[in-house]
């Protein structure tokens, strides 16, 4: 690939998902990660996307900059990572608990591991309502609203109101980035807006981020860290964020 061809790549690649790490792009483009964080500072020179840390957010201004990564896409990505960050929420949940998963994969990934024992279970989320439909022991709410197809999850007015009638003893969701100055934020501002409310319902809230979301800041703010309780991640978590993390007094555990 002629670095010609590997500049647009990249920027390709930025504007499709919004944001990037140096570590996926150095696996997609098949060059050195020092080699991809030459790139992003000459393609951010010329204006064509801005450096976060640990990677690169697309400045592109439109609707393409600010669409979710399709559900099934995001589902195979970090899949382990997701998978163990899963499986360490489903410990932190009791019998007879109220809890909301929001649309994530890693909910979703939450809710295949879930045991049958009794829970109340609310969810904006299609997948995660149908994977829990064969454990009787579960009392499953949907909230319905506006179809985001993208993400197979409910947004909008509706979904909001029907999270207006509950309160539950845990949330647990995803973002699309999290950022030590700037909180967590949201590539689609329906979601960041449902995400907001589901914070506002819950006791404890509960954020399931792998290491490729953090020094992310993407389109929409969902919640200061202030506002999240402890956050699940796993072992890329770059140091640096971590200890940013610890000092403000956030629960980080690292699986």
């Amino acid at each position: 690939m002629l670095v010609a061809e590997r500049y647009e790549k990249i920027v390709q690649l930025v504007n499709e998902r919004g944001s990037m790490r140096v570590t996926e792009l150095s696996e997609l483009c098949q060059v050195t990660e020092e080699t991809i964080r030459r790139d992003l500072d000459r393609l951010e020179a010329a204006g064509r996307l801005r450096r976060s840390h640990g990677g690169a957010v697309s400045v592109k201004e439109g609707a393409s900059a600010q669409l979710e990564i399709p559900y099934a896409e995001r589902e195979i990505l970090h899949a382990d990572e997701k998978r163990r960050i899963a499986e360490e929420a489903v410990g932190l949940i009791r019998p007879k608990d109220r809890i909301l998963l929001d649309a994530s994969s890693t909910a979703w990934y939450m809710a295949r591991s879930l045991p049958n024992v009794p829970l109340t279970v609310l969810t904006n989320s299609i997948r995660v309502a149908t994977e829990l439909a064969a454990k009787e022991k579960i009392d499953v709410i949907s909230t319905g609203g506006l179809l985001a197809q993208r993400s197979l999850s409910f947004v909008g007015p509706l979904a909001e109101r029907t999270l207006d009638a509950y309160y539950v003893d845990k949330l647990f969701f995803s973002c699309k980035g999290v950022h030590a100055e700037h909180g967590v934020s949201e590539s689609h501002e329906l979601q960041a807006r449902v995400k907001q409310k589901m914070i506002d319902r819950a006791d404890q809230v509960i954020l399931l981020a792998d290491s490729s979301k953090f020094g992310i800041q993407a389109f929409t703010h969902v919640a200061d860290l202030s506002q999240v309780d402890a956050i699940v991640t796993d072992g890329k978590i770059p140091a640096e964020m971590r200890s940013q993390l610890e000092e403000r007094r956030l629960s980080v555990t690292v699986v």
